[in-house]
């Protein structure tokens, strides 16, 4: 016998899942819209760069090279005027007489101090021709780099004589 349906609401069939789920898509579409994005950005990048840190070391490099080419041309060093890179600010300096050569063949030059030769320091730089400064006492601002042969190794960003 069957059981009739005493309920009063209508016969609902039961919700099919499969029919409310998104079509699945390859991982193929997604690799291919990364690439894509990827490449585009590259792209762009180039045709629209934007200004950087190394287009401001650029400027100030070339206002540096300009003070050198000026002094290599004839101009006389003066006492009492900075020279090399004036816009930054360096953590060390030191006050002596330059001399041509490094110390135990480090540096192209030597800073010689007071208190003898264990407080002399070797010196390079990139930025100031240090030979038009041999034989004047002069106040060295620059970075303390790392040596193993000399005590001290400065690379030299700015130079005033002070003799």
């Amino acid at each position: 016998m069957d059981i009739p349906n005493l309920s009063t609401t209508p016969n609902v069939n039961p919700i099919n899942n499969d029919s409310l789920k998104l079509p699945k898509t390859p991982k193929l579409i997604y690799a291919i819209v990364i690439i894509l994005a990827i490449t585009s950005g590259f792209w762009i990048s180039r045709f629209w760069p934007t200004k950087t840190a190394s287009n401001q070391i650029s400027s100030s490099e070339s206002l540096v090279n300009n003070q050198a080419a000026q002094i290599a041309e004839g101009e006389q060093v003066k006492v009492g005027v900075l020279y090399g890179n004036t816009s930054k600010t360096f953590a060390d300096s030191a006050t002596g007489t330059v001399k041509a050569g490094g110390v135990n063949g480090e540096g192209t030059h030597t800073l010689e101090r007071e208190g003898g030769k264990t407080q002399n320091a070797a010196l390079t730089s990139s930025v100031i021709d240090l030979d038009l400064f041999i034989d004047k006492k002069v106040e060295v601002k620059g970075e303390t780099n790392d040596s193993n042969k000399a005590g001290w190794l400065m690379d030299v960003g700015s130079i005033k004589i002070l003799e």
